[in-house]
């Protein structure tokens, strides 16, 4: 599912392990540090380096089924649809560190900002895997009767035991839980009785090991849950994937945001409310703007069109209309007669180039990239393919994803109350 790419959780352990010292850098205040997938930090990472083609080329298959992921939820559909011979795999991108129940359990939760409600693996979980919460062990866990207020906010909520159970898809996956509540520490702020699913029965490999950790506008997300302490504000820096050091931070709240910063208004979208679309009103090459047609490019309620920022995607996927214009206005600036593809990315080159910046211009706000957010390299540098593709042609495809490699390096701020985003460059790498 949103396939593919989001944020974890977790607690690490020490140096005595041999890890970068940089590891066991605490959370403190209301601000978590966030790790990328592959960080010497995290132990999620590939226990066998892959190399830097198998890497490019695994994202943006997994980025294929975000896309139709995303699709299928701005169609308003509960399942996501599945090619055939397919499989809809789910991989996080960033992790964070999350502490559960009394006294505390660390676990690994992936951050997404395109789903609401948390859920982690419980004791007994068939499926799961060996890192769970264990329920017994907290003096504060609680498990949600049928008549719970929240147990109407679940997907296909069915009574079971007086529990309140839910079963919803995943990517490729089912999971099966108990409506639950306990405290939740997230940097050194506890919040009690915090609601999440507890899972105790998961299908297929598209669930993050650890639990997901929702950061959408709905009635169970992080957001809505704590909206008296973090008022429904929070911020991230996400670094490069390619740095040696995995170091960003997910900040909670409007204490500590940035002053110097642009705004564009947050859009809401009935078809997918938890979504956070935006206006993207045109794309510059360079100093010119691009010719795309308006249809591409424009936010329409009814269909569920328009752009979205999201974590959870790698590389920023544009409507075929919109992709081609700014590929073709892309390939006439670099002047290099010779390109090249490579798996989904069709503007590759293999000698040097001199890039054009890229603007996202949205209403108020113009996010201008520079070339560490516009290319990907080989790592003996033979190859350099332009970091963006067209929306799959598999699915009816409408949405714009502003994706995680297009926003490393940045500030992004989410001001729900005040129906605004704000980006600024930051270096958090």
């Amino acid at each position: 599912m949103k396939t593919q790419f989001f944020c974890l959780v977790f607690l690490f352990i020490s140096v005595a392990k041999g890890l970068n010292p940089k590891c066991d850098i605490q959370d403190h205040g209301s601000t978590l540090q966030v790790f990328h997938i592959y960080s010497q930090c995290s132990p999620l990472k590939p226990s066998k380096p892959l190399s830097w083609e198998e890497d490019m080329l695994s994202m943006l298959a997994k980025d294929q089924a975000r896309l139709q992921y995303l699709s299928s939820l701005v169609a308003g559909k509960s399942v996501v649809p599945v090619a055939s011979g397919r499989q809809i795999v789910q991989s996080p991108t960033y992790i964070v560190r999350v502490k559960i129940g009394t006294p505390p359990q660390t676990m690994l939760m992936a951050m997404d900002t395109s789903n609401d409600a948390a859920w982690i693996p419980c004791n007994g979980c068939i499926g799961c895997s060996s890192k769970v919460f264990n329920t017994a062990k907290s003096t504060t866990f609680n498990t949600l009767g049928c008549h719970a207020a929240q147990c109407k906010q679940v997907p296909n909520p069915t009574c079971g035991r007086s529990a309140c159970i839910f079963n919803m898809t995943y990517g490729s996956s089912s999971i099966a839980g108990n409506l639950s509540r306990d405290t939740v520490a997230l940097a050194t702020d506890p919040i009690p009785s915090y609601t999440f699913g507890c899972l105790q029965k998961t299908t297929g490999k598209s669930v993050p090991q650890q639990g997901l950790l929702g950061l959408g506008r709905g009635p169970l997300s992080l957001l809505s849950q704590t909206q008296h302490f973090y008022k429904s504000t929070f911020s991230y820096c996400l670094p490069s994937f390619r740095s040696p050091n995995f170091s960003g931070s997910l900040r909670l709240g409007p204490k500590g945001q940035p002053i110097r910063i642009k705004y564009t208004q947050l859009l809401k979208n009935p078809r997918r409310p938890s979504l956070y679309f935006v206006n993207l009103i045109g794309i510059r090459v360079g100093r010119r703007v691009v010719d795309i047609p308006p249809k591409a490019l424009a936010f329409n309620p009814s269909t569920g069109a328009g752009t979205i920022f999201d974590s959870g995607t790698v590389f920023t996927r544009l409507v075929e209309p919109a992709y081609v214009a700014v590929r073709n206005a892309f390939r006439r600036r670099v002047k290099v007669a010779n390109v090249t593809s490579l798996g989904g990315f069709d503007t590759c080159y293999t000698v040097p180039i001199v890039a054009p910046t890229i603007t996202f211009m949205f209403t108020g706000m113009n996010v201008t990239l520079p070339q560490e957010n516009l290319l990907i390299h080989s790592t003996a540098g033979s190859i350099t393919c332009l970091a963006m593709a067209s929306a799959p042609d598999n699915v009816n495809s409408v949405l714009n994803v502003i994706a995680n490699m297009q926003q490393q390096n940045h500030r992004v701020l989410f001001d729900v109350p005040n129906s605004r985003l704000g980006v600024a460059r930051e270096r958090c790498t």
